[in-house]
């Protein structure tokens, strides 16, 4: 692709036409505009996060408390964003976040976004809580890179169908999310009594499952009250321990991702467990209030297993500089959440093709302006020291 940078002169160009874009290219307006567009059910399930936001306000903290240190008289033409992640080569070190019930927010859901991610290059991470069952998803992204979320379910038999069919439709590699074993206490939703499950929303996966269907009295399409049940019943698993990964890689051949690391002892024992990756995230703060936010985790996860393990960031990230500080942190990638789903919201594909234009546009201009021309110069001495500091202890350069 051309520089990610171009997209501002294409914005300029189309103003001497008298078009201007229909969302804002400042990113961290969407949810203010989302807010107003969309019924504050959806709103709140997407925006809302644990307890009081304590977490989800951390992450931003952290990331704003690193700051970028630019460098002057750099050759940086001929930039190149392409990353290798996870044995892939990617055009740039984004991709687009599981997200679940895309459907809420508009009706095009997960095949929207993911045509979008096709469009522009980058990989896109099916939910197991989608709206749309991971083979529409799929199929909705051609040959395109695309990666499987798994919501680890209780009952084996279900959870070997699910990435049995997530192989056959071309999905090359397993995120798990392991911190969910319980939903959390999220008021947003508690005041809207507002779940969309239980009204068989995200569910989509399941209810086309035949190890799912085979569990149930009657098919989903004559009870779909008992089907719901069954779906809550097994979706939610606090049991689970490292031993079980074993389980896991019996059943999927490609790289596996453990998705919501936090500690570098259980980075080292993904590791151990034979695991590829790690996503360092706190699930966008929807998980535990108060909890460390993920920037602030990062550096030490990767000073623990970045020598043996690919790790990945999520959680509020929200601008190109954002992921310019993730991987001078130490991230080989970063995901996208919040911030591509309200632009489904607000304008269906073109919107989520938009949120990921802007995003990169302004990485690639930040990575120049700054003196680097590829995600693979960009280390701690990027970043202010003292700035650093305030985040964490210095990653250490990436391998």
């Amino acid at each position: 692709m051309a520089d990610r940078a171009d997209y501002q002169y294409e914005i300029y160009l189309n103003g001497m036409a008298g078009l201007r874009p229909s969302l804002p290219t400042d990113l961290t307006r969407l949810e203010e505009l989302a807010a107003e567009r969309l019924g504050p059910e959806a709103f709140g399930y997407v925006a809302g996060s644990a307890g009081s936001g304590r977490t989800a306000r951390a992450n931003r903290e952290a990331l704003d408390r690193a700051r970028i240190v630019p460098r002057m008289l750099r050759d940086v033409t001929g930039r190149d964003l392409t990353t290798e992640v996870l044995g892939r080569r990617i055009p740039a070190p984004l991709a687009l976040a599981p997200v679940g019930v895309l459907s809420i927010v508009h009706p095009d859901a997960e095949p929207a976004a993911a045509r979008a991610a096709a469009a522009q290059g980058v990989p896109f991470v099916a939910s197991s809580a989608s709206s749309t069952p991971m083979e529409e998803v799929a199929a909705a992204m051609g040959d395109a890179e695309r990666w499987f979320q798994l919501y680890w379910a209780k009952d084996r038999e279900v959870t070997a169908s699910f990435l049995r069919r997530a192989r056959a439709a071309g999905y090359t590699a397993l995120f798990v999310t392991l911190d969910t074993p319980l939903l959390a206490w999220r008021p947003r939703d508690l005041d809207q009594a507002y779940l969309p499950f239980l009204q068989g929303i995200g569910t989509a996966n399941y209810f086309t499952d035949p190890a799912f269907r085979a569990g149930l009295a009657k098919p989903v399409e004559e009870d779909l009250n008992a089907a719901v049940l069954h779906f809550v019943g097994m979706f939610a698993d606090p049991g689970k321990s490292w031993p079980d990964l074993a389980f896991l890689r019996e059943q999927w051949a490609g790289p596996i991702v453990l998705k919501g690391i936090q500690h570098p002892d259980d980075a080292r024992m993904a590791a151990d467990a034979g695991m590829d990756g790690v996503v360092v995230s706190n699930h966008g703060g929807r998980q535990v209030n108060g909890a460390i936010g993920a920037a602030e985790a990062l550096p030490a996860v990767v000073r623990a297993v970045g020598d043996r393990l690919d790790v990945l960031f999520d959680s509020g990230v929200r601008t190109g500089d954002d992921v310019f500080k993730a991987l001078a942190l130490g991230a080989r990638a970063v995901l996208l959440g919040r911030p591509y789903a309200y632009g489904l919201g607000l304008g269906g594909q073109s919107g989520v093709e938009h949120v990921i234009r802007c995003l990169l546009a302004e990485f690639d201009l930040t990575l120049a302006l700054s003196g680097h021309r590829r995600p693979a110069d960009l280390g701690p001495d990027a970043l202010s020291a003292a700035a650093v500091a305030t985040v964490a202890e210095p990653a250490g350069p990436k391998g």
